[in-house]
Order: C-alpha cells, then sequence, then structure tokens
C-alpha cells in the first residue's frame, strides 16, 4: 500500500482553518488528536460546521484518525511525556502503576516493576508518580510550568508551598473523574470542574491544572517524529510506497484566548 502526505491536527476538533490548511498541503491523512465526533449520530449535515468539516474531508478523500485516550496510555504516550517533565531533574523518582500495567513495546510481555506503568479505565489512563525523599511543591510547579501555564489548589491546612510532596497522579486532558478518590498527594492534570476542585482540596489534595489542551498540544512534535519513524519503515519494505510526510499544524489554535 502506498502513503501520502499525512498531517497532523492536535486540537479538539477538526476546525475550518486547520482543514484548509490540510487541503493547501495535499494532506492523505489527518491525524486530530480529539475526535472530532463524541456521540453517536444519525445523519451529517452541512449546518453543522464540524460535521462540514467531515463531510469535506470525505469528499476530497482524506481519513481523519483520532487516537485520543489511547495516545495517553500508550507507552511513551503523553501521560508519560508529562511524568518524564517531573523525572528529568530527579535520580529518585518513578512512575508505578496503580491496577494495571502497560505491556512491553515490543515482546508484549509484562515490563519491570521499575518501568512506566499505567491504569487503564473506560478508555482513559493514568500515571501515579512517585518521590521517595518528597518533593517540594514550589518545584513541582516550576517543572510543569516549563511545559505549560499552571494554576494550582492547596489544601485548608496547607502552611507553605515546601510542603513535602511523595506521590503525583497525572492524567492528560480533563481527569477529574479519573482522580478524585485516588490516593495521591497531587492531582495534575488538564482541567477540573469546579466541584471537583472543592472535592481534592476538601480531602487535602494538592491539585495543578496546566490547561486541557496544554497537556496535550506540547506531545505532538513527539507523535509526529515517532510516525514518520514508523512509516518511513513501512516504506522501507513496501515497493508500492511513495514518500511519506507528516507535518503539525501551524493553523490549530487554543479556541480562547486570554485577555
Amino acid at each position: 500500500m502506498g502513503y501520502g502526505r499525512g498531517f497532523i491536527d492536535p486540537w479538539a476538533s477538526l476546525t475550518q482553518s486547520v482543514l484548509s490548511e490540510s487541503l493547501e498541503k495535499e494532506a492523505a491523512v489527518i491525524v486530530a488528536y480529539h475526535p472530532t465526533i463524541f456521540k453517536g449520530l444519525q445523519s451529517f449535515t452541512l449546518a453543522n460546521p464540524l460535521q462540514a468539516s467531515l463531510l469535506k474531508c470525505a469528499a476530497e478523500g482524506i481519513s481523519v484518525y483520532s487516537p485520543h485516550s489511547a495516545l495517553d496510555s500508550v507507552w511513551g504516550g503523553i501521560n508519560d511525556w508529562l511524568a518524564e517533565g517531573l523525572m528529568e531533574k530527579r535520580e529518585d523518582g518513578e512512575v508505578k502503576d496503580l491496577v494495571g500495567e502497560k505491556l512491553h513495546p515490543t515482546t508484549g510481555g509484562e515490563i519491570a516493576s521499575e518501568a512506566l506503568t499505567t491504569l487503564a479505565f473506560s478508555s482513559l489512563s493514568f500515571d501515579f508518580f512517585v518521590v521517595s525523599d518528597g518533593l517540594a511543591l514550589v518545584l513541582l510547579t516550576d517543572d510543569m510550568a516549563l511545559r505549560t501555564s499552571v494554576q494550582v489548589g492547596y489544601p485548608a491546612e496547607t502552611e507553605s508551598r515546601s510542603s513535602p510532596i511523595r506521590t503525583i497522579a497525572i492524567c492528560a486532558g480533563s481527569g477529574g473523574s479519573m482522580l478524585v478518590g485516588k490516593q495521591a498527594d497531587v492531582y495534575l492534570t488538564g482541567e477540573m470542574s469546579h466541584h471537583e476542585v472543592l472535592a481534592a482540596v476538601a480531602a487535602g489534595k494538592h491539585v495543578i491544572l496546566c490547561g486541557h489542551d496544554n497537556t496535550e498540544r506540547g506531545y505532538l512534535p513527539i507523535l509526529a517524529r515517532k510516525l514518520l519513524a514508523e512509516l518511513q519503515g513501512s516504506q522501507a519494505t513496501d515497493r508500492g510506497a511513495t514518500d511519506v510526510e507528516v507535518a503539525v499544524s501551524q493553523a490549530d489554535r487554543h479556541p480562547l484566548q486570554f485577555m
């Protein structure tokens, strides 16, 4: 099978600006992290802008693939990328599983206990980061601020941002329903509802919110490199394959602007 040009859109939906960009680049495939459609539909209509974008893709012969939460939980995926941001400056940190274990990316066998593991539930997942000697919350927020902008919620009994942190539950995107009730010093995710934050803080948890797409968009250049390597590997064994290119969208934007 031959490959054409690949094009990556990292935001929540296939926006009209991203579609226009992909048409200009003559993309054969759009890998949109978030699905354009979240609920089942009985019909498509041009009256709905998002549906119209998909119909336009169909008319132009462009395939659309949305990895979404599978990309969060996969080995080397978004949650691991966020955890690596915490591990870069520390030698005593590791990511542990809470329930299930990832399989080895090559053999499919169980991985060693010190390797990255994850909990998968209802197509969502999060990583559990453990620091044996403790980590000051201010250092944790500083590390994450290098990758994203952050909002922090403190428990009422916390007297200082130097409070030692040993366990951090990480979930890219919207992790409120996944994290609430889990035993960790810190919940680190993109967004939680107001009431989820109140409940977590009341339960003595620190909450770090980095912005929904801020926890995801920064991973897209990594995904682009991984896709390119895989496709080039396939080309090496496929005589009919054409040259493939993978490009991260330049038209992709956060739907909200801070004033």
